[in-house]
């Protein structure tokens, strides 16, 4: 199906009250990682000719992107150095509000914006409070609450970890039966195992529909377009079967003018500013006939995401995220068309064992069967004389991206890349993208597309 023209790049959609502030010169770049997530990034910047430093607290993941960029023990010693700094994920709210403090240029949230990830009812609060109409949710504490309102309020639920227990994504569950009866199950099973894991967690009242996120890159005063209009494919296996990992994919197009922009982030522009928030913005949504009903807030870089975004962007990343730091507004241009990102990864993703990571996937040898300019974008891995080697310790080794004009276009293109790649003991998804088939036909009918 080709692409509708509502869809068309920013390139051809210009928001011409957008001026372009140019910053001539090469530009010194910090970025500050807990789990090594943000480095095919920082390898990019460094590749456009800007001086890159690259920070990583996490000892076991400190060897990922060695090679590929500068890396530094202290990045505190390296504050004053750089131009921009940033943060690559949640939890780093405190420090990047006392570096904007000290006149810093910063990428990254705050306290109160890391809250809207961390706490799932803080963030339906603000969306409430932004307008948004939210799905029924219930927080609890402890699972003998969760398992008494259940049993007095039979329905269909999703069930949600909050905190830091939510990056563990294996722990979310979404119920199949009306009667939420397995949910009670699932809840009695997980009051045994990970009553100590998981301290609180929400209660989801399921609703149907196309599932489809919306996100934005933010300055601190407005978003810069065009939107991403992305469709996450959150399984470990094809058809949304297994684990949940996150993200094994994703389809994306860029949107200058979206229905779905209009009435989820430009509501909560205002919030943001007050937040003092400064990245990528994105709201997972379900839509269908009745209205758009936010899930979940995403106030970071998405992993495969940025990735994806990559591919698609054509302007340089140097100057666009130096004019994001300082508040400035920005002509980012973007390919027509989709783009898809596929992760290559392997055992023991997604799960945490670094005993089944030695013994299967410890500096294992990424081979490329021919050489590629484009389309691969490294995980956690490094550059060791010349070869791509595994590196850190969660399994999640490259994502393989692709553009085209159609959906199968870009499909084709990245499903042509990934057989490029050799890994032993390699898995990945081969249908991302297939959903769109069926779910642009039903965001059509209900006048989320043009």
């Amino acid at each position: 199906m080709a692409i509708p023209k509502s869809l068309a790049s920013s390139a051809e959609q210009t928001q011409k009250s957008h001026e372009q502030i140019q910053q001539p010169g090469p530009k010194k770049f910090l970025f500050i990682s807990d789990e090594g997530l943000i480095g095919d990034l920082a390898y990019a910047v460094h590749n456009e000719g800007n001086e890159v430093r690259y920070f990583i607290r996490n000892k076991s993941e400190k060897d990922i992107s060695d090679g590929f960029v500068e890396k530094v023990e202290d990045w505190e010693s390296m504050k004053d150095w750089a131009d921009v700094i940033i943060f690559d994920d949640i939890g780093f709210g405190a420090v990047a509000e006392r570096l904007r403090k000290e006149g810093k240029a910063v990428i990254g949230g705050s306290v109160t914006s890391d809250r809207l990830e961390l706490d799932r009812d803080f963030g339906q609060e603000q969306l409430k409070k932004a307008g948004l109409q939210t799905v029924p949710s219930w927080e609890f504490n402890t699972f003998d609450e969760a398992v008494n309102f259940v049993k007095n309020n039979s329905a269909r639920y999703v069930v949600k970890p909050s905190g830091k227990a939510q990056e563990d994504k294996v722990l979310s569950f979404v119920g199949q039966e009306e009667d939420g009866l397995d949910v009670l199950a699932v809840l009695q099973r997980y009051k045994t195992a990970w009553s100590t894991k998981i301290k609180s967690f929400q209660i989801q009242r399921f609703v149907t529909g196309v599932e489809v996120a919306v996100g934005a890159f933010f300055n601190g005063e407005d978003f810069i377009l065009p939107a991403c209009i992305n469709f996450e494919h959150k399984r470990m296996f094809n058809g949304e079967i297994g684990p949940s990992t996150g993200e094994m994919g994703t389809l994306i197009f860029w949107s200058e003018k979206s229905r779905l922009y209009d009435e989820t982030l430009v509501k909560f522009r205002p919030i943001l500013a007050e937040m003092n928030f400064v990245g990528y913005f994105d709201i997972n949504c379900i839509v269908n006939s009745r209205g758009i009903y936010p899930l979940e807030i995403t106030p970071r870089f998405g992993y495969p995401t940025i990735n994806i975004q990559m591919e698609g962007i054509t302007s340089k990343w140097g100057e666009f995220l130096y004019a994001l730091a300082n508040k400035q507004q920005f002509d980012l241009r973007s390919q027509r068309g989709f783009q898809i990102g596929v992760v290559v990864a392997v055992p023991p993703y997604p799960f945490s064992d670094p005993a089944a990571y030695r013994r299967y996937s410890e500096d294992a040898v990424i081979i490329f069967k021919k050489v590629m300019s484009s389309g691969i974008h490294h995980g956690d891995a490094k550059l060791v004389n010349g070869d791509w080697r595994l590196a850190g310790s969660s399994g999640y080794a490259l994502v393989v991206t692709g553009s085209g004009q159609t959906v199968e276009d870009a499909r084709r293109e990245t499903y042509n890349r990934v057989r490029n790649v050799i890994i032993p003991n390699m898995f990945y998804r081969t249908d991302i993208g297939e959903r769109w088939y069926r779910d642009t036909d039903l965001l059509l009918a209900w006048g989320y597309l043009s």
